[in-house]
């Protein structure tokens, strides 16, 4: 029995990844060239085909279900792969060749960049990739950045955007010593009265106030403590140590929670958001070298 997908299929999944990637109809419709309301119809089929709802609708956001969720981190890679095998075949006459100027916030280089690294230099070796570490949120075409990786919800609208892995939450956390010391809070309001490592966008003025949902709406609390620092890993540093209450993407310490070192505090308020993405701006030719820079980041290492 033949597993070639009916070009139907194809294009109602393509369609699908495409709003999954995006959490956005009218940005995954520009990108595939059609209209919102046809781009929300192949969706509503492929639903049908399947019998099970693959997305959250609202009027202000979409978001997968668990089931889409599942299929999505299933079909995206071979979709990926797909795309850029027929791109690698149609350039293959062409040698990519360039610099491609890269900002990207550190958690994203981490999870996204550095494990390609390697394979990338030795698969390109005419390309130069001029790297930006820096959580400060810069105007990508301003700055005279070709592409950024950053979480979702910091990206201009303008942008293409694609995602990279799911959705994140930050959650508060502390070491049983200090809970010991100083009690554990009830609600995320009574984070007031701690001592909690605070960390300030690099470029602001401010610290971040951390932010909680409740009652179907998000809700900030600024809090207050005796640390403020522009990098994560710095306050994450000072947490351990007991110095305070701090408030990480939940990935960064679920391995410090599981052996102990950290307590998960306040879970109930803490909801997910939209995850790390890879954004750049529109355009109608783009350059071998961008090309190959973006196509090796959906693709993932060893692809």
């Amino acid at each position: 029995m033949s597993t070639l997908l009916p070009s139907q299929d194809y294009n109602q999944l393509r369609a699908f990844i495409a709003v999954a990637e995006c959490l956005s109809f009218s940005l995954a419709a520009e990108q595939l060239g059609v209209s919102p309301s046809a781009l929300s119809q192949m969706v509503r089929k492929l639903e049908d085909e399947v019998g099970m709802r693959l997305l959250h609708r609202t009027t202000r956001n979409v978001s997968l279900t668990e089931i889409g969720e599942s299929l999505f981190q299933r079909v995206r890679p071979a979709a990926h792969e797909l795309g850029l095998a027929v791109t690698q075949v149609r350039h293959a006459g062409e040698r990519p060749a360039g610099t491609v100027r890269i900002h990207t916030f550190r958690s994203a280089a981490q999870k996204h960049l550095e494990p390609i690294l390697e394979d990338f230099i030795e698969r390109y070796p005419d390309i130069v990739l001029d790297i930006t570490l820096d959580d400060e949120v810069v105007d990508i075409v301003a700055g005279g950045y070709d592409v950024a990786l950053r979480i979702g919800e910091v990206i201009e609208k303008d942008m293409v955007a694609v995602r990279l892995g799911p959705e994140l939450r930050q959650i508060a956390v502390a070491t049983p010593d200090y809970l010991g010391r100083y009690g554990c809070p009830d609600h995320p309001r009574d984070l007031i009265d701690h001592r909690c490592i605070r960390w300030r966008w690099p470029g602001r003025a401010t610290p971040y106030a951390w932010e909680f949902f409740e009652d179907n709406a998000w809700f900030s609390v600024t809090v207050d403590g005796p640390l403020i620092f522009s990098d994560k890993e710095s306050a994450l540093s000072a947490t351990l140590k007991g110095m305070g209450i701090g408030f990480p993407v939940e990935d960064t310490v679920s391995a410090y929670i599981a052996e102990g070192k950290l307590v998960n505090i306040l879970d109930q308020w803490s909801a997910p958001f939209p995850g790390l993405f890879l954004c750049y701006p529109q355009q109608r030719q783009m350059a071998p070298a961008l090309r190959a820079f973006i196509d090796a980041v959906r693709a993932g290492p060893g692809r």
